[in-house]
């Protein structure tokens, strides 16, 4: 269910860790979910916390969003919502409504660049199932009628949703896995536990310091399609929690008849972009909502996204190609010493 090839299967990572050996304090967790893997490290200071307790409650934690928000499980909730083609309100669990809560927002403050109903266009494009094609414009003219966020409708107090158009298919994956990096944070806080580092896929959230002292150090990886190497290292002063979400354009992409097609969609046209940003980094409090925004201004490109992450306030970092140079934009929040 990772932002590979599971649930998520739009919007790559771009972040590995900076110096992730083991410390002497720290309690390493590892393992594989979401069709990608997993890392925590904690400073359990003393806490009464089990680690082979505390793994068995993350993998609850992971199977429980798996069933709720995976598009690649036929009996997950979500799945089920995009059969029913109804248009009377549906009830939704709690996490649903919060993440479209979430996108909504997002969506009206990204000129639509976020788009949870993109997903008729995005199998139509093949990305869905790794079958990727360029489609006949007929085609993406008929599922655009189809996309649209103000096509549903949400009544987040009584957790229930209204698809407007029966056929609206909705894909959490601009912000499920933000929202499981900020599911096993809030597990590990509620165990007591301070300092950690919660990574998914290269998603992540940091809180606290280090073992020895030190605050958390996050490499960002150099946004080419054929190499792991390190673009900029980024140290969190935040100690009561920074989560950092990266979306790009530069690992899932297919070649047709000497043109490069991006999986990041633009909603408005029904085609992947074509601008010079690789990569959008934001750095929040809240990973769902930094998941979101990375996926909206990754979309918009290296010129529409910083005048968004301006107008918005984001601690945002951008990088683009310029002819065969690639060049860093930083956003003024993100610019300020912390």
């Amino acid at each position: 269910m990772n932002k590979c090839n599971k649930l998520i299967p739009a919007f790559f990572a771009a972040f590995f860790l900076a110096a992730c050996q083991q410390g002497g304090d720290e309690t390493e967790l590892s393992g594989a979910a979401q069709g990608t893997t997993y890392h925590i490290k904690m400073v359990l200071n003393g806490l009464e916390v089990k680690p082979e307790e505390l793994h068995k409650a993350v993998e609850d934690v992971f199977t429980d969003i798996d069933a709720k928000l995976s598009n690649y499980r036929e009996d997950s909730e979500i799945s089920q919502l995009n059969r029913q083609k109804s248009s009377e309100w549906l009830p939704v669990s709690r996490e649903i409504a919060a993440l479209v809560s979430i996108a909504k927002s997002v969506s009206a403050n990204s000129k639509g660049c976020l788009d949870l109903t993109i997903k008729p266009v995005f199998d139509l494009w093949g990305f869905s199932r790794h079958e990727m094609k360029v489609p006949e414009q007929k085609d993406i003219d008929r599922v655009l009628t189809h996309v649209g966020m103000a096509k549903i409708a949400l009544d987040e107090e009584h957790l229930r949703l209204l698809k407007k158009d029966p056929e609206v298919g909705i894909d959490l994956s601009s912000v499920a896995q933000g929202y499981t990096v900020g599911a096993i944070a809030n597990l590990l806080e509620s165990k007591g536990i301070q300092n950690y580092m919660v990574e998914i896929g290269g998603e992540m959230k940091v809180r606290g310091r280090k073992a020895n002292g030190d605050e958390w150090r996050i490499a960002i990886e150099k946004p080419t399609p054929f190499a792991r190497e390190v673009q900029k290292i980024i140290s969190i002063h935040q100690e009561d929690g920074e989560a950092v979400m990266t979306s790009g354009t530069y690992r899932n992409f297919f070649e047709e008849n000497g043109k490069v097609y991006s999986h990041i969609i633009n909603p408005q046209t029904g085609k992947p972009v074509d601008h010079k940003l690789l990569s959008a980094t934001v750095l929040h409090d809240d990973p769902t909502w930094a998941d979101a925004w990375s996926t909206a201004l990754l979309c918009l490109g290296e010129d529409e996204g910083y005048k968004v992450a301006e107008a918005n306030q984001l601690r945002a970092l951008f990088i683009y190609h310029d002819g065969k140079e690639l060049k860093e934009r930083i956003s003024s929040e993100l610019a300020k010493k912390p």
